[in-house]
């Protein structure tokens, strides 16, 4: 297979098949009327997620021997796009709250907090942010309680305190797994605990994995035969009547040392930059005053077809972030720039441990964007 439709870029089919859709149709099967269904998803009393950070749907496609269970599923499966940017913090964000990137404010790994000349990076956060604030759209798991299903998360302890939990994941009773057989286990109780229940699985893994050994190694290979068994002994788990939906947050691409601008190593990509956010598949490129401009102008000089790069109107104009509320404009960089093929926009020394990854993710070419949406069980 050649590397043309997996780096040919697409925009996010928003309202229409988009993670955040997924989302409100989870809630709509569910029985709340007032949540759209366009995925045309059946009711059901309960309803379990599994999210596989990292599991894009081609990355699948191409595995079948390796994952033998969930490929099954895909023979009647559909891609859905995830969002732009096609990145964990973003894509968890509309998988919380069934919302657009636009609207739910959290708009890449790494973006401007407005008037105060700080990044925040989503996965670490920052103590000075209120997660509330900074994200105040009711969650999935909100709206579900209220309603009077029951509402669980299951992941791992260390991500049940931290600011990117509560601003996406709030809302729901935190089950704790640290490791696949826990994250099965617990699911199935809480799936047992309540007659009407949404409970969602997040498994981390496999993304790490690809991060540091690549999603062509050996090791994303033999990580994706323990994915495939977690999702079998899920389905095992299941109570009568429930459906087993399966689906990720984004897809991923290896990025040879050959195809990485630096940008620390190039001025005219630093000129004029206040603050460089987003990630080497996705940059929010923040300007300085007066200067948007000119740092648009030499980011397209340089990149060229290297990557899409455009201002920040253009980008909300064009639709990458679904609508956009106004008041979350200013955390998009006046210059957004989507890496094509297989290039990464990597910063080694500001961002030295980001530069060093080997499968990286972010923007809109298909590896990066497609995720698999699997079905399984009766009702």
């Amino acid at each position: 297979m050649t590397d043309e439709p997996r780096t040919t870029l697409t925009l996010p089919s928003y309202g229409e098949g988009t993670l955040a859709d997924l989302a409100s149709s989870l809630l709509a099967s569910l029985g709340l009327v007032r949540e759209p269904n366009p995925l045309g998803l059946p009711e059901t009393g309960r309803a379990c997620l599994l999210i596989v950070d990292g599991l894009g749907w081609e990355l699948l496609r191409d595995h079948p021997a390796a994952a033998p269970f969930l490929s099954e599923l895909a023979f009647s499966g559909r891609p859905l796009t995830a969002g732009f940017p096609s990145t964990t913090v973003t894509s968890l964000a509309s998988l919380g709250t069934g919302l657009p990137p636009g609207v739910h404010g959290m708009l890449g790994y790494q973006v401007a907090v407005p008037g105060t000349g700080r990044i925040l990076n989503g996965l670490r956060w920052d103590s000075r942010v209120d997660p509330l604030t900074w994200q105040p759209q009711p969650t999935i798991y909100e709206r579900a309680a209220a309603a009077g299903i029951g509402a669980f998360q299951v992941a791992a302890g260390a991500y049940q305190k931290t600011g990117l939990t509560q601003a996406v994941w709030r809302g729901a009773d935190y089950r704790r797994a640290d490791s696949m057989g826990a994250l099965a286990a617990q699911a199935g109780t809480a799936l047992r605990e309540a007659e009407n229940a949404l409970v969602t699985v997040y498994l981390g893994d496999l993304d790490a994995t690809g991060h540091v050994f690549g999603c062509g190694s050996d090791a994303w290979y033999y990580q994706l035969g323990h994915v495939d068994k977690l999702a079998e002994q899920l389905a095992s788990e299941l109570p009568s009547g429930t459906l087993l939906y399966v689906t990720a947050d984004h897809g991923m691409l290896d990025i040879s040392q050959a195809h990485r601008v630096d940008v620390d190593a190039l001025a005219d990509l630093r000129k004029g930059v206040a603050l460089l956010g987003g990630e080497p598949r996705a940059r929010h490129v923040y300007a300085e005053p007066g200067a948007a401009d000119d740092v648009l102008a030499a980011w397209r000089d340089v990149l060229g077809e290297r990557a899409r790069v455009v201002s920040r109107d253009e980008a909300v104009n064009g639709g990458w972030f679904g609508p956009v509320e106004p008041g979350l404009a200013d955390r998009i960089g006046d210059v957004v720039a989507a890496a094509a093929g297989d290039t990464g926009i990597v910063a080694t020394q500001a961002e030295p441990r980001e530069s060093a990854l080997v499968g990286m993710h972010g923007s809109l070419t298909t590896a990066e964007q497609l995720v698999p949406l699997l079905a399984h069980g009766s009702l």
